[in-house]
């Protein structure tokens, strides 16, 4: 499988996925593959950096639930909002945002977000217990384009000592290493 090209097309079947882990989650307060995060930490981090990063370009999402109250709710009302923006007008508009520049919003949303639940949809699923698959073509050409980036990511803090993996592990296991996660984990 690979996943759609278009960024409202490629949210809507990442959201997808990760929504299939966010309803079957049982335990939210359980561990997650990332350190000191429990499974609603991890949904809690998708609903709560977009917001900041759209608002630091002009634009606002509506609160709503929170991850803390409901999990569940607020995974909804976040990857809604989030569609809408990629599904309506304003989607091929100059996006700007001091840390990036400018690009059409779609892009940005695709790039830094989009890109953020599909690798998150791992941790959630391996934190509840669920199937942990990935579209293995969208991982391969993830580690393909972050490989060349590992200084600068790894700087960011944004992403953990990457663990060792096996050159011949399924591609799946040699992002999750890349990205710091042990492919090994399980709470």
């Amino acid at each position: 499988m690979t996943l759609p090209t278009t960024p409202a097309e490629r949210h809507r079947a990442v959201a997808d996925a990760f929504t299939d882990r966010v309803n079957g989650a049982a335990d939210w307060d359980g561990p997650a593959p990332v350190e000191g995060w429990t499974a609603r930490d991890v949904v809690g981090h998708l609903v709560e950096w977009l917001p900041g990063f759209l608002s630091a370009g002009g634009i606002d999402l509506a609160a709503g639930p929170t991850p803390a109250d409901d999990p569940v709710a607020a995974w909804q009302r976040h990857r809604e909002q989030v569609q809408a923006l990629l599904d309506g007008p304003g989607a091929d508009e100059d996006f700007t945002h001091p840390h990036i520049g400018t690009l059409p919003l779609a892009q940005a949303i695709d790039r830094f977000y989009a890109t953020d639940v599909f690798m998150h949809t791992w941790d959630l699923a391996r934190a509840t217990g669920q199937d942990d698959r990935l579209d293995e073509d969208a991982c391969a050409d993830l580690l393909a384009g972050m490989t060349p980036m590992e200084d600068m990511l790894r700087a960011s803090g944004q992403y953990g000592p990457a663990v060792p993996v096996p050159e011949d592990a399924p591609v799946v296991d040699r992002l999750m290493g890349f990205l710091g996660r042990d492919p090994q984990w399980r709470p």
